[in-house]
């Protein structure tokens, strides 16, 4: 298929380029991107879809879904063989073996993948108090150990800071270093979701990404969480666009967020443009899971789900045709 431009002329719009030019090494540049990683779909496919928990979360709050069943659902329900955990939904169980080898199991049982674990609630990585950062990248240990035993090749976490924009590079930058050194001895991948505040803002987490520049820290892109803040004079939010930081964040993209929340009459999503990402999603040489995470309320979560793999179904195959 005509991807439209190469990866070297990808990597110069979005910025990368400026991580070629301090190294001088093209390939030292692309050793923080989206390198292949294992779970990765066979490239004649474009990209398989995952199905992010967070999709369930009220269905999973009101107790007529068990976590342990997440796994039989997503195959069994909507035909989707990869999953993304949420840590919130089996937070006392990081530690808990027995508990994680079920699991493994009933996901193994139905031909499913676990692909990743999204972290919450452990603390910030870029913590302005050393001590905080420590033991933030101390609360995250017990969750690399969990996705290794899971068969994840990723922990998703969040680049939380406070301070000028520079500090913050500089904070978030240290605490993923840190944990990330900590997950390379056991194979496993720390990757920045686009999050709230600076995490948000495209460029900045580009930077701070670069500023860490391990093989094994990168981004998780979501289509929608681009808002960086509220406007103090209006109240109203502050928005980051999205297409400029979808470029900005996948040169380093182990792992896509499709976020949905509303559809038109024709199956589109009405604020993010699928077929436009998607193309960029390729474009930038990504070929792995791309995962659901429906936050709407005008459909049930289900539905959400089922509209949202639809439109992605259809993107491969416009793609996979042209």
């Amino acid at each position: 298929m005509n991807t439209g431009f190469n990866r070297r002329q990808f990597l110069a719009a979005t910025g990368t380029a400026a991580a070629i030019g301090a190294t001088g090494n093209l390939a030292q540049a692309n050793s923080i991107n989206n390198t292949p990683t294992k779970n990765t779909p066979a490239k004649d496919k474009l990209f398989e879809i995952s199905l992010a928990q967070w999709s369930l979360h009220r269905t999973l709050r009101s107790g007529k879904l068990d976590n342990l069943d997440f796994a039989k659902t997503a195959k069994e329900e909507f035909g989707i063989s990869g999953v993304e955990y949420v840590n919130q939904f089996f937070k006392d169980k990081a530690g808990d073996e027995k508990y994680l080898g079920q699991m493994k199991k009933r996901a193994s049982d139905h031909g499913v993948k676990s692909v990743l674990i999204m972290i919450d609630g452990e603390g910030a990585l870029g913590d302005a108090n050393e001590a905080g950062r420590t033991k933030a990248i101390e609360n995250h240990h017990q969750w690399v150990s969990a996705a290794k035993f899971l068969g994840c090749h990723s922990i998703r976490v969040n680049a939380q800071s406070r301070g000028s924009y520079q500090e913050q590079v500089s904070l978030a930058a240290d605490g993923l270093s840190r944990l990330s050194e900590y997950a390379a001895k056991m194979g496993i991948n720390v990757i920045v979701e686009n999050h709230g505040g600076l995490s948000s803002n495209g460029q900045w987490l580009a930077q701070v990404i670069r500023k860490v520049n391990m093989d094994n820290c990168g981004t998780l892109p979501d289509f929608g969480n681009f808002r960086i803040g509220k406007n103090k004079k209006t109240g109203k939010q502050n928005w980051y666009d999205r297409y400029m930081g979808m470029a900005a964040l996948l040169p380093f993209a182990k792992a896509v967020s499709a976020k949905s929340h509303d559809f038109d009459d024709q199956g589109n999503e009405t604020s993010t443009d699928y077929l436009k990402v998607m193309q960029m999603v390729m474009d930038s040489g990504y070929h792995s899971w791309v995962g659901i995470e429906y936050e709407g309320g005008k459909l049930s979560e289900a539905d959400g789900i089922k509209a949202t793999k639809k439109l992605l179904e259809s993107c491969r195959q416009q793609l996979s045709d042209a």
